[in-house]
């Protein structure tokens, strides 16, 4: 297993471990490319990033998920091509996998396939989360990165890859997505420099911004203004949170992606530590969204200890049970890393 770990930002980009990636790659059998389960703009990004790039090379190549994608990202060139078909797994014909923008092979959706087919594969794992568990033959993972996106952008640079306007369209959605609009923590001068040139190649940044953060309908709006009259704050962990239901979505025709901003949106509070959305999922599971403006809290930490991970002011989590289950199991989490570290 080859690994790097980034610690410091003068070193972002190990080139010898990008430039090893890259000639596995150009001397792949076939390759599966998988963006994690509902994939955001960052990891749709990333993984249409990489099937223009095989595309280019002539390398046989596609894209699966666990889950479907939303129809909002149907823009993105090449993201109508993923498929959630598991027959794929039964054929022979790839020998390399690359999981892009997910800190763990349960995360991915992928584990079992892994599992089965680990001794004939190679499996590439590139990624920006801090909470990475570095499983892959080769680990790209740069935890200063404001995306996936933009680790594949200074990979295409190291590695001399033509970045034409196709290219910049999936390259520039994952960064403004994971940044916020460029509004969050994660915005850094390099992600702006590295946006700056994306949109020099053809990226449309306007489109991008109306297709991803300004598309909302009625329903939508409707929805968000019932999550935000849930809004409760526990006084002990000072966390604003509120929930929503799959009655929700069924009473306001919404779908998963209609509520991906309501967890960004809360971050604007000036109340609490950090702000929690809990969505029900229809498998009687939980999915947890943490942000935090804050610099006294981790997120990330919390989200580990519950199975998941992220980034310090932005992570994310599934447990199993009902809202009011999943609410205890993150106070009891709370207090448990509260207590260790004042050990």
């Amino acid at each position: 297993m080859v690994t790097f770990r980034v610690l410091v930002e003068q070193k972002y980009m190990p080139e010898r471990i990008a430039k090893q990636i890259y000639q596995k790659l150009l001397g792949a059998k076939g390759v599966i490319i998988i963006p994690h389960k509902n994939p955001d703009g960052d990891a749709l990004g990333s993984a249409t990033a990489l099937m223009h790039i095989l595309q280019n090379c002539s390398i046989p190549h596609l894209v699966f998920c666990a889950t479907d994608s939303s129809k909002k990202y149907d823009f993105i060139p090449r993201a109508k091509e993923l498929t959630i078909d598991p027959e794929i797994w039964t054929q022979e014909h790839f020998d390399t996998v690359v999981v892009v923008d997910s800190g763990d092979l349960v995360y991915a959706g992928i584990k079992d396939y892994i599992d089965t087919h680990r001794n004939r594969i190679t499996v590439i794992n590139i990624d920006h989360h801090a909470t990475n568990a570095y499983f892959g033959d080769l680990n790209l993972v740069i935890t200063t990165a404001a995306s996936t996106t933009e680790i594949l952008y200074t990979f295409c640079k190291v590695n001399d890859i033509k970045i034409d306007k196709q290219l910049a369209t999936c390259l520039l959605t994952g960064l403004v997505t994971d940044t916020g609009n460029f509004t969050n923590a994660a915005t850094t001068i390099k992600s702006l420099s590295a946006a700056s040139d994306l949109i020099v190649r053809g990226a449309r940044l306007d489109v991008i911004q109306n297709l991803t953060m300004k598309d909302l309908s009625t329903n939508t709006l409707k929805l968000w203004g019932e999550v935000l009259a849930r809004l409760q704050r526990h006084d002990e962990h000072d966390i604003v949170y509120t929930y929503i239901t799959q009655k929700d979505l069924t009473d306001f025709n919404a779908t998963e992606s209609d509520i991906e901003g309501v967890a960004n949106m809360l971050n604007i509070m000036g109340e609490g530590k950090a702000a929690l959305v809990l969505k029900e999922l229809d498998t009687n599971e939980v999915k947890g969204s943490f942000r935090t403006t804050r610099d006294d809290i981790d997120v990330s930490a919390i989200a580990k200890n519950l199975g998941g991970g992220g980034h310090k002011k932005a992570a994310g989590f599934t447990v199993g049970g009902t809202i009011e289950e999943t609410l205890e199991k993150i106070w009891e989490t709370i207090a448990s890393i509260g207590k260790n570290n004042n050990k």
